[in-house]
């Protein structure tokens, strides 16, 4: 069976997390002590992942890190249908990569404002926000030209890893103080990915209770 490395609160690992719901797929969480114990920086786990970071997965013989890289990798495993990571599409995945390294920079900026609000991390926090701010308007101005062509999601007609990849520090920036309301794109899109079928949530993400609008 598959073994996440986990801590409950990332929202790396929350990305991989939610695509194996999505895809029905079973797995064991081992939990990590990421605060306050550090364990993630201990010589054991340094042995999954020299570079001391969430998420590892461990797929039999096959051990990945970087959230990223396991989305794609789970895509490609599980998912027969090929839709959330289409392989047959060179323009799809161009994009995929593309929003893919955006998710990066958001991990970068939301997630270092929500560490530094909720584990008191010492970072320049209006730097993080700017940058957060920089980054979301870049996703909410994209997913509304989507909107013209009646499309909800980042990349294609389907949901893919690459709305995954971005959803969780989006729908997390509050609790870095970063403010959505300047965004609608991003706000609905976020309700879209809440009613897809299988979705779960971590803390500090609510359940979609109502249909989203079109």
């Amino acid at each position: 069976m598959i073994e996440l490395y986990d801590y409950p609160l990332s929202g790396n690992c929350y990305k991989v997390r939610l695509l194996l719901a999505l895809l029905g797929v079973e797995y064991r969480p081992v939990a990590v002590d990421f605060f306050p114990g550090k364990a993630h920086r201990g010589a054991e786990f340094g042995k999954l992942n020299p570079a001391g970071q969430l998420p590892v997965l461990r797929d039999g013989g096959l051990v990945l890190r970087d959230s990223g890289a396991i989305l794609v990798y789970l895509a490609r495993r599980y998912d027969d249908q090929a839709t959330w990571y289409p392989v047959e599409d060179a323009a799809a995945l161009g994009r995929i990569t593309m929003w893919l390294a955006h998710a990066y920079s958001m991990t970068a900026t939301a997630s270092a404002a929500r560490l530094h609000d909720m584990l008191n991390y010492p970072l320049d926090i209006e730097a993080a926000r700017k940058g957060a701010h920089a980054a979301f308007r870049i996703l909410d101005d994209h997913l509304h030209e989507r909107r013209f062509d009646d499309q909800r999601w980042l990349v294609g007609q389907r949901p893919t890893v690459a709305d995954i990849a971005c959803f969780p520090y989006t729908a997390l920036a509050g609790d870095g103080g970063i403010s959505l309301d300047d965004y609608p794109a991003i706000r609905r899109w976020l309700l879209h990915v809440k009613s897809l079928p299988g979705f779960v949530t971590m803390p500090g993400i609510h359940p979609l209770f109502e249909p989203p609008p079109g």
